[in-house]
C-alpha cells in the first residue's frame, strides 16, 4: 500500500479536518447545536451564544474591482455578533493581513449606502480559525491566540467588538491527560479523532458524543462516501504540494550554506569552528569542505 493509498483510505470517523468533514460537522443546519458549543466554549464565558443563523459565504465588493471575500463558514448570533469560522491547512503568505481584510470587509458591509449618516455603531466581528501550520516556524509553543485591540501601554482592551482566536493545531500536543480546559478537549477532538476507533473517556461531553455519533464513514451514503474521499485525496494533494515545496526550500538553503561556507574557507579570515557556528552548520561539515 502506499502512502496515497493509506492516506485517502477513510477511518472510522469522519476526519473534521477535511473539507467535507468541517462543513459537515459545524456548517449543517440540522447539527448547528455543535458550532454553538465549539464557540461557547472558545471564549469560556466571556459571552454566551444561544442560536446561531448561518449567512452567505461569499461577498462580493461594492465596485467591480474589489476582490470577492469567501468565508468558510459565516454566521450571526442572536445578540448581532458575527462570527467567521475558518480552517487553513498551509500557510499563506500575508495571513495576517487576509484575517483583517476579511473582518473588515464584513464590518464595511454593515454600514449604510448612498446617504449621509452619522451613526458609526457597528457589530461585534469575531474571526476563529483553525490553523494546521505554525504562524511563525520558531514558535512551538502557545497553540491558542486570543487576539484583542489592547492599549499597549496598559495592556487594557481599547476595543471590545473586533477580536480572533487563532488555533495553531501543530503546537497542540497534549495528551488525553493533560487536557485542562473545554477548548483544550475540542483540540484534540479535531487533531486526532481521524485516527480514533471510539469515543475517549476523557471526552464525556454530549456535545462530543453527538459528533461521533453523525461522524461515522459507515453511515455516509455512496455519493457522500465519494465526495468524502475526494475530500481527503484534495488535502492530502495539497499537503504534499507543500512538503515538497518546504523540502526544496530547505534544500536550497542548505546548499546556500554550503556554498557561504565555501567562500569564507577559500578567504582564510574564520576558522572552520567560526564559520560553522555563523551559518548554523555542524564542525565536521565545514571541515569536509
Amino acid at each position: 500500500m502506499n502512502t496515497e493509498e493509506s492516506y485517502i483510505r477513510p477511518g472510522k470517523f469522519i476526519d473534521p479536518l477535511s473539507d467535507y468533514g468541517f462543513r459537515h460537522y459545524f456548517g449543517s443546519e440540522p447539527n448547528k447545536e455543535i458550532l454553538i458549543e465549539f464557540l461557547n466554549d472558545l471564549f469560556e464565558g466571556e459571552r454566551r451564544i444561544e442560536t446561531l443563523e448561518y449567512g452567505p459565504n461569499e461577498h462580493d465588493g461594492d465596485d467591480k474591482e474589489d476582490k470577492r471575500v469567501i468565508f468558510d463558514l459565516h454566521c450571526r448570533g442572536s445578540n448581532g455578533e458575527y462570527f467567521i469560522v475558518e480552517m487553513q491547512r498551509i500557510l499563506q503568505e500575508y495571513f495576517k493581513d487576509r484575517a483583517l481584510y476579511y473582518t473588515s470587509r464584513l464590518i464595511q458591509r454593515q454600514l449604510p449606502k448612498g446617504k449621509a449618516f452619522n451613526n458609526y455603531r457597528l457589530p461585534e466581528v469575531f474571526l476563529i480559525a483553525l490553523l494546521e501550520f505554525r504562524m511563525e516556524e520558531n514558535q512551538r509553543t502557545h497553540y491558542f491566540h486570543d487576539i484583542a485591540l489592547c492599549n499597549k501601554s496598559t495592556g487594557d482592551i481599547f476595543y471590545k467588538k473586533l477580536g480572533f482566536k487563532f488555533i495553531e493545531l501543530p503546537n497542540f500536543v497534549k495528551n488525553g491527560e493533560e487536557l485542562e480546559s473545554g477548548h483544550d478537549k475540542w483540540f484534540y477532538l479535531l487533531k486526532h479523532m481521524s485516527k480514533m476507533d471510539k469515543i475517549p473517556k476523557f471526552l464525556d461531553k454530549r456535545i462530543f458524543k453527538l459528533i461521533f455519533k453523525i461522524g461515522e464513514v459507515s453511515k455516509l451514503k455512496k455519493e457522500e462516501r465519494m465526495a468524502y474521499e475526494a475530500s481527503l485525496k484534495a488535502k492530502w494533494d495539497t499537503q504534499n504540494a507543500f512538503d515538497t515545496i518546504r523540502k526544496e526550500e530547505r534544500t536550497k538553503a542548505e546548499n546556500d550554506k554550503l556554498a557561504s561556507a565555501r567562500s569564507l574557507k577559500e578567504i582564510g579570515l574564520l576558522s572552520n569552528k567560526q564559520i560553522a557556528e555563523s551559518l548554523k552548520l555542524p564542525l565536521e561539515v565545514v571541515e569536509k569542505l
